[in-house]
């Protein structure tokens, strides 16, 4: 299940791009499945599973211009684990390059259609 969702960073590349920091609840979560709605100057994250509102974003009319060139929009997402990723506070060396232990962060790209109302 999706804890927190958090928007990083609104850009435009070859379209509108949204990097988000998704928060999971536990390792064995695979339950995000975003849809995108737009509507007055609001770009809605939501899930598809139930439907909540998960983020949104605010969009000046250079952002709303790229997203309606296309009607698609770029996502590129972080996911982390609650309780193991984050802050290491006890750091266990790796003895052969002198570095520390570092969890692997999932990173995905996509890019969906938005819902215009």
């Amino acid at each position: 299940m999706v804890g927190q969702v958090e928007v990083s960073r609104v850009g435009i590349r070859d379209g509108l791009s949204v990097d988000l920091a998704v928060q999971m609840e536990h390792p064995g979560d695979y339950d995000f499945r975003p849809s995108l709605h737009f509507e007055h100057t609001t770009l809605s994250v939501r899930s598809l599973t139930d439907g909540s509102t998960l983020v949104e974003v605010p969009l000046d009319q250079e952002q709303i211009n790229a997203m309606l060139a296309d009607r698609a929009v770029t996502l590129r997402i972080k996911f982390s684990v609650t309780g193991m990723h984050g802050r290491l506070n006890i750091i266990h060396p790796i003895i052969a390059d002198g570095k520390a232990k570092k969890l692997a962060n999932a990173n995905w790209k996509t890019k969906l259609p938005v819902d215009i109302a």
